[in-house]
């Protein structure tokens, strides 16, 4: 929804009621991850996508009938062997979508939520999807200290906004997206449990880091792309007659500083999902630099340079005391081998192997396997209800399924 946020704060600030569909479960070769929202205003406008086109259409459609009733719904699209282009998603996946009608002031929860998202405060919305403990769409604001909003008071009901709350807030430190399964206690399931709750968390954080060092002209290119991935990138060179915000426009903060001095003040800004690009191929910028980063819980740790400077690079690091499986987080060659060559073409590499690290992708053609195009991952959750799969492939249903209104 983070995408779409500014559009909604506009409907918002106006009191204009819209609707919004939110994908809460994925299974299969589904075409967007958990998070992804449609949403549409009152007027008919229409932003965002859960699926990139193959059910645009009928999420639409619920989106106005949402706004129309008051009343959210959650509805299950998968693929229907009958009728493989009936609504449904044709690359055999199943999504899970919640369409919830957002009514200015009516919610007090989600409308913290809404302006926090769009403030760019770190925060999390908890929205109930499955279980009695709560209708469907109640939500659950939640930050670093505190929360908005709350489950409705029965017994055991404080117990379970209490986990509700700490598990929600986990995620964010996380930064993650996905289901949170509570048993009617309040203590955390595997799978859904009589008297239990389902709730879908988004956390919202700030864009993930990306650190440049070596103000080269590969390193503009790695820019671009950083940026196009949705990165908050630096460029950080010792020299300033090559650190310039001319040579670099498109990144956030160009920094003229030794690379490892830099990456001591940092510390504190960087987290799991922080990836580091290393274009310097100098060892006396290199060295102190990857001997800090390799011992840092970083996603990705990259340097360019040739393989013979990558053997001598690994010695001096081993003789700086890191072990071998300090060493062995290090991507060097940076980047897949794609036969590139151009600084634009470096830049496609290096992404290339980013994402694959991030997605644990295989690096290999698709047309040269015949299992799953997207990986799906375990922290992210599947389609809901798949615990009680049985009929078709993951649990699908056909397409435009009603079960889990």
């Amino acid at each position: 929804m983070q995408d779409i946020a500014e559009q909604l704060l506009a409907w918002h600030a106006l009191g204009r009621p819209f609707a919004v569909a939110t994908v809460v479960g994925v299974s299969g070769s589904a075409p967007r991850d958990p998070g992804a929202a449609l949403a549409v205003g009152a007027d008919g406008e229409a932003v965002g996508s859960v699926s990139g086109g193959c059910v645009e259409g009928a999420v639409y459609e619920l989106c106005r009938a949402a706004t129309a009733s008051g009343e959210p719904v959650l509805e299950r699209f998968g693929y229907g062997d009958e009728d493989a282009f009936a609504v449904g998603l044709t690359c055999g996946g199943v999504l899970d979508v919640l369409v919830q009608p957002v009514v200015p002031g009516a919610d007090p929860a989600l409308d913290r939520g809404l302006a926090l998202v769009a403030a760019g405060t770190p925060v999390a919305l908890a929205r109930v999807v499955t279980g009695p403990a709560a209708p469907l769409g109640t939500c659950l604001t939640v930050t670093a200290g505190t929360h908005h909003g709350s489950l409705p008071r029965s017994p055991g009901a404080a117990a379970l906004e209490r986990a509700a709350v700490a598990g929600a807030r986990a995620m964010l430190e996380a930064g993650r997206t996905g289901r949170l399964v509570l048993g009617a206690d309040g203590s955390p399931c595997a799978e859904e449990r009589h008297g239990g709750v389902t709730l879908f968390v988004e956390s919202y954080v700030p864009a993930p880091r990306m650190l440049v060092f070596g103000a080269i002209d590969f390193a503009a290119a790695v820019v671009r792309i950083g940026k196009f991935l949705g990165y908050d990138v630096t460029v950080c060179d010792a020299r300033p007659v090559f650190a310039t915000a001319r040579r670099f426009p498109e990144a956030d903060r160009v920094v003229v500083d030794w690379p490892h001095r830099y990456l001591d003040s940092q510390l504190d800004l960087l987290d799991g999902r922080t990836v580091l690009c290393v274009l310097t191929h100098d060892s006396r910028f290199d060295l102190p630099l990857l001997e800090r980063a390799l011992r840092l819980p970083l996603s990705y740790v990259g340097a360019m340079g040739s393989r013979r400077t990558h053997r001598e690079r690994a010695a001096g690091l081993r003789a700086a005391g890191l072990t071998e499986a300090e060493l062995a987080r290090l991507r060097s060659p940076i980047g897949l081998d794609l036969g590139a060559r151009t600084p634009e073409e470096t830049a496609v590499s290096v992404a290339a192997e980013i994402v694959a690290h991030r997605r644990g992708g295989g690096c290999l053609p698709l047309g040269a396997g015949d299992g799953p195009i997207h990986h799906d991952r375990p922290e992210d959750g599947g389609a809901i209800g798949d615990r009680a799969a049985g009929d078709g492939a993951a649990g699908a249903r056909p397409a435009g399924g009603r079960g889990l209104r």
